[in-house]
């Protein structure tokens, strides 16, 4: 693997010369290009080097063909974006290994240098946690994580690989090259098939999280072409988050299926491996003039995943959670919520299976907060 950094790389095309100030080649593609302005200039300013890559992007495109991320900067803030991304989307990365934000006296641009572009990160999130999304009129918009859905997705694979894989087969658990930013629940145990909940502050794309999940879980060897079952409480939820994993199916390595009733449900987990399945979780009922739900599956590679797995649901679903368990007693689960919830509140902890809290990520724009939390 070959990692090269550029300053004043020159770039002609079209009769146009431009020199960005830093391009990252990996194994000779411009995978980043870093444009920085002068602190001590008071014209200059991080969306000085923003306009900048607008020309850059008009005058000298080819740059850009294999681009994954923009870095721009002013010697104090520094933000990272895409291609694609509007000044909104600029975003600060605020921690350096994913267990605390990093001090506020650090230069932003050394946090988003040795934070998102330590090697093993990068070419994880090169890999993993890129996405396209056609936005309309064949218009594409690439979107990248931000650090808080960066470090909870992989926090929440590390847990889903230890829960779901039995104590017999611990040693399946362990990754080659170290292990990822930060540490999983003091009383867990592996194979108990409770994988935790990843709370999101408002807004801070908890779908596009799940989806990041759902790409990182299926293609861990571990898991061996898991299964991953996607629950909501609403039919207008379920289409919404269908229409985001689909959006995102390149990432998934497999198209994404929409159970349209219960009958059709029975029949898309009737599998010996793999599928991304959405449903309702009133789809989980058992035939009628019957009390238990029968038998779908009882493998462990089984991952529900449980969307808006808030306390407000506990007396709706307790009737159907049942059923669901009934039809996949090996399955284990993880929840994503974003409504705030009590670390305290045992009857949560015994439904959605606490996650012992290792990340508290938060990022600031224009007066509101992004952040997501495992608890």
């Amino acid at each position: 693997m070959s990692l090269i950094t550029v300053h004043q790389f020159t770039v002609v095309e079209d009769r146009h010369e431009r020199r960005p100030d830093v391009v990252l080649f990996v194994n000779g593609l411009p995978l980043s290009v870093i444009e920085l302005k002068n602190a001590t200039s008071e014209s200059a300013t991080i969306w000085s080097a923003f306009n900048q890559f607008q020309t850059y992007k008009e005058e000298i495109p080819s740059l850009f063909a294999f681009n994954e991320a923009l870095v721009i900067s002013d010697g104090v803030q520094a933000r990272i974006g895409t291609l694609t991304s509007d000044r909104e989307w600029f975003m600060p990365w605020r921690t350096i290994d994913g267990e605390e934000l990093a001090d506020t006296k650090l230069p932003q641009l050394q946090v988003v240098l040795e934070g998102a572009f330590e090697k093993r990160r990068f070419l994880d999130m090169v890999r993993h946690f890129i996405v396209f999304e056609d936005v309309g009129g064949g218009v594409l918009h690439k979107k990248m994580a931000g650090y808080h859905q960066y470090h909870a997705v992989n926090v929440a694979v590390q847990e889903t690989i230890r829960a779901c894989v039995p104590v017999s087969e611990t040693f399946a658990v362990k990754e080659e090259g170290g292990t990822y930013f930060a540490k999983g629940q003091r009383d867990a145990k592996p194979g108990d098939r409770r994988v935790g909940v990843v709370w999101h502050t408002q807004a801070s794309g908890k779908s596009l999280t799940m989806a990041f999940y759902a790409g990182r879980v299926i293609l861990h060897p571990a898991m061996d072409n898991p299964t991953l079952v996607i629950i909501t409480d609403r039919n207008d939820l379920d289409d919404q988050l269908f229409g985001t994993f689909a959006r995102c199916h390149e990432l998934l390595r497999q198209e994404p299926e929409q159970a349209k009733s219960r009958t059709h449900l029975r029949e898309l987990l009737h599998t010996g491996s793999g599928g991304v399945v959405f449903t309702t979780i009133q789809k989980f009922f058992p035939p009628e003039g019957e009390d238990q739900h029968p038998l779908l599956s009882d493998r462990r590679n089984i991952v529900v995943i449980a969307d808006e797995a808030h306390r407000s649901q506990y007396d709706f679903i307790d009737g159907f959670a049942r059923h669901m368990r009934e039809a996949l007693p090996g399955a284990s689960f993880i929840g994503f919520t974003g409504t705030p919830i009590e670390l305290t509140d045992k009857k949560y902890s015994r439904r959605f299976w606490r996650l012992h809290q290792r990340l508290r990520h938060r990022a600031d724009r224009e007066g509101w907060r992004h952040g997501s939390h495992l608890l």
